[in-house]
């Protein structure tokens, strides 16, 4: 499948995002696809190398590649990792696959499309070589060759994307939104500059999409946190879909890719023991009700985790794994310390991750903390259970009411009931606050910062508040 018509249109149409990571060279699809919109000879037999026949077709030109910010370079200095990188690493700080160049070029192209144009080998390179002819003269000779998404690309190569338009079905639209739902996905905002978004994530809404999942917030982001961009916020790391609380976003293709360095960078360093709290420039806290109390007021977990299918494989779990040379990849280490116990057999912690494997708070409270999480029935089945002969004591008395529908958010979400007092609880496990370093400043003027000035920028702490069932459930344990 080529590139649709309607797709072509709506990348003329697109304007070019505030911040291009300082590299000045990715321009808007309009410059993109006019300005380098050329006519140009498909190979002939020496090009290709398969015997076609030389033929006239047309093809969409994308800018010549040319060296940019590398943004696993600068997320690594960001993390205060770069001394780890190592030669060969820091002589291809600037090498850019096909892939990747033509998502940066072209950032309202959906990244399955580009993929199979890829794999039907539709992508074509033109590469500019000198030669010196038999009179002296340097004369420039062209080659255009297929070239594979994770193909490297030198300075001043273009790639060529076919075009055909008119035979290909009308894109579906989108569905409409409204106003409410607008206004409330915007109103999760909690910091914004010109790198990244940080929203504070409500319980019970997936992050990412997929099968039998209608709304995620990244389709949502997509729909109304672009703002005047023309590409989309990207996840760079994920929640739970019952956890709450801080999600942070990259708004360009650079900024994200910086984001998941660092993210990356801090977790391989605490899988090698290398977790100095002062040397930390990624920082997690999350705010956990469990039932039960831990042996210790605070405390490291240091336990590797496993997936293992369950049910005659119709779902699977994560456990803890005691042979932690087989499972050294999935080490998981996360730190904690008591913030207030409860009477009624409840204890606040706060938790921090310093890897960042599936479920890892959830199956640490529960397996070697021996307190599960309030309202992680997949872990705490069985605590759950004795819960519920606390169903008519005093701390649900009076208060077990249904929500209304006037307390329904937008999405079907509700954060209203959940709390101890309710008989189905919801997920209590927030991300509370996060502290990560200002990657809006270190793209301002990337090329003037040495690894000490980037060490000594200013980081962003973000905090988030708790959801509402969260705030009563700490109400009635405090009263």
């Amino acid at each position: 499948m080529l590139v649709g018509a309607n797709l072509l249109r709506r990348l003329l149409r697109s304007q070019p995002s505030p911040d291009d990571g300082g590299s000045g060279l990715i321009i808007t699809a309009i410059h993109q696809l006019r300005s380098h919109y050329s006519s140009t000879s498909e190979l002939s037999t020496r090009d290709v190398g398969n015997g076609e026949t030389k033929r006239e077709s047309k093809w969409f030109t994308l800018p010549p590649f040319a060296k940019t910010i590398n943004a696993s370079e600068l997320g690594a200095k960001l993390a205060g990792k770069s001394h780890l990188k190592s030669p060969s690493t820091a002589a291809s700080a600037y090498e850019t696959t096909a892939l990747k160049w033509v998502l940066k070029c072209c950032p309202k192209l959906p990244r399955n499309l580009v993929q199979k144009l890829f794999r039907l080998r539709q992508v074509r390179k033109e590469s500019i070589t000198m030669e010196v002819s038999d009179d002296g003269c340097r004369v420039e000779n062209t080659q255009v060759k297929r070239i594979g998404a994770k193909d490297s690309l030198n300075v001043g190569d273009r790639i060529l994307l076919p075009i055909s338009v008119g035979e290909f079905p009308e894109e579906k639209q989108e569905h409409g939104r409204t106003d409410e739902e607008s206004n409330f996905i915007r109103s999760l905002e909690l910091y914004k500059d010109p790198a990244i978004i940080v929203l504070n994530k409500p319980p019970g809404m997936p992050v990412q999409g997929g099968i039998g999942i209608k709304w995620s917030l990244d389709d949502l982001a997509a729909a109304w946190l672009c703002y005047d961009y023309s590409e989309p916020p990207r996840l760079v790391h994920r929640l739970d879909r019952d956890c709450s609380g801080i999600l942070v976003m990259g708004r360009t293709q650079t900024s994200a890719a910086i984001l998941h360095s660092i993210f990356r960078e801090e977790s391989l360093g605490a899988s090698k023991h290398d977790f100095d709290n002062e040397k930390r420039v990624l920082r997690k806290r999350y705010w956990a009700l469990v039932i039960g109390s831990p042996r210790r007021p605070k405390g490291t977990i240091s336990a590797p985790l496993q997936k293992v299918v369950v049910d005659d494989g119709k779902s699977d779990r994560i456990t803890v794994f005691d042979n932690y040379k087989i499972m050294s990849s999935q080490h998981a280490i996360t730190e904690y310390r008591v913030i207030k116990t409860s009477p009624h057999g409840y204890t606040w912690l706060e938790l921090s991750p310093l890897t960042g494997r599936k479920h890892q708070i959830r199956v640490h409270c529960a397996e070697v903390l021996g307190t599960p999480i309030v309202g992680d029935y997949k872990y705490g089945w069985q605590a759950h259970r004795r819960l519920q002969n606390l169903a008519e004591s005093d701390l649900r008395k009076n208060l077990n009411k249904k929500a209304s529908k006037e307390n329904m958010l937008p999405f079907g979400l509700d954060m209203e009931s959940g709390s101890i007092s309710d008989k189905r609880l919801h997920l209590h496990l927030h991300c509370r606050e996060m502290i990560l370093p200002n990657v809006s400043k270190a793209l301002e003027n990337p090329g003037s910062f040495s690894d000490e000035d980037l060490s000594k920028l200013k980081s962003l702490e973000i905090v988030a508040p708790l959801p509402s069932y969260m705030l009563k459930s700490w109400d009635i344990l405090d009263s």
